[in-house]
């Protein structure tokens, strides 16, 4: 994301996510709310709505919405959000700049992840405790980090964001982020997510049968000129290639990939599936629209099925032969 430029030591309401914060109290206070009356309309927990308006957290576009149908802004919260430029002095490691940088101009990017969920995809929390596992690594220094990483997220998260194709290895819902109850939120973050346009989110199963499942990560960045680039990490290291073999070769692989996934609508099932055997972890639960509620009602019904007791069925008695 570009900076803006502004004057030594100044700083203007456009660019400093504590205005948000304030302008946000003010509402909240003149319609006679308490921080926690207002998460209970989100509904989301009362320490994020202290968070947010002590600018220390990015409210994503929703939250922001249900914020000014509550407090009756007519749009102003909305209206600020976008002007807001969430992320001006965040630093992404030196070797992963260029990929933060096609990312701005981006038309669509396919993504091939396993073990750990994409940055694209990530919750704050999930962010922050993924960056803990780092040695060495201060509390500033993995703040800093989990905010870059968020800072790439706004324009996907727009309505009108660039294609994000997301092919997500079983192990990533699996492989334990923090806690429980962080898994927990960051798979009703697919949930939610998954809802977007431009969003697709499709589960590798890891009983799937027959599949040949790439050595690492990957991603297939499309840039408005019609170019594009594939790439791949190794450990603090970016990998880049525009060769048309090497695109030739990744492409086939992540088309073949898609095939063998489950569709978004059996992924979701699954991600429901995940939430459902952590569900007393799910605490500070985020809101989930109705089709997401669906997802999960139809998994606990299908439990339901199978733990409920089984009672042989009367078969009907063979005809007896008249004599």
């Amino acid at each position: 994301m570009a900076r803006r430029t502004t004057a030594p030591n100044v700083e203007t309401a456009a660019t400093t996510a504590d205005v948000f914060g304030e302008v946000l109290r003010y509402f909240r206070e003149e319609a006679r709310l308490t921080q926690k009356a207002l998460a209970q309309h989100i509904p989301c927990d009362r320490s994020q709505i202290a968070h947010i308006e002590a600018g220390a957290r990015v409210p994503h576009d929703d939250f922001v919405k249900t914020c000014d149908r509550v407090l009756g802004t007519n749009g102003a919260l909305m209206r600020l959000w976008v002007r807001i430029d969430w992320y001006p002095d965040v630093e992404h490691p030196d070797w992963f700049k260029r990929r933060a940088k096609m990312e701005e101009i981006a038309v669509a990017v396919r993504e091939y992840q396993q073990q750990t969920m994409p940055g694209l995809l990530q919750t704050e929390e999930y962010a922050t405790a993924l960056f803990s596992w780092v040695a060495d690594a201060s509390p500033e220094e993995i703040a800093e980090r989990a905010r870059a990483r968020l800072s790439r997220q706004k324009r996907f998260l727009a309505s009108d964001g660039p294609l994000y194709i997301a092919l997500l290895d079983e192990s990533c819902l699996r492989t334990v982020v923090g806690d429980q109850g962080i898994m927990w939120r960051q798979l009703a973050h697919l949930l939610e997510l998954r809802n977007r346009p431009n969003i697709r989110i499709q589960v590798i199963p890891a009983d799937a049968a027959g599949v040949i499942r790439p050595k690492t990560s990957m991603s297939l960045i499309k840039l408005p000129d019609g170019k594009e680039w594939v790439y791949s990490e190794s450990l603090d290291k970016g990998h880049f290639s525009d060769a048309p073999a090497t695109l030739a070769r990744h492409s086939h692989t992540y088309d073949v990939l898609r095939a063998d996934a489950l569709s978004a609508s059996e992924s979701a099932d699954l991600i429901g599936e995940v939430m459902e055997r952590n569900r007393h972890h799910g605490q500070a639960q985020p809101q989930l629209g109705p089709l997401d509620q669906e997802q999960l009602q139809r998994f606990r019904r299908r439990q339901l099925h199978r733990a409920g007791p089984r009672f042989p069925r009367p078969r009907p008695r063979p005809r007896q032969q008249d004599r």
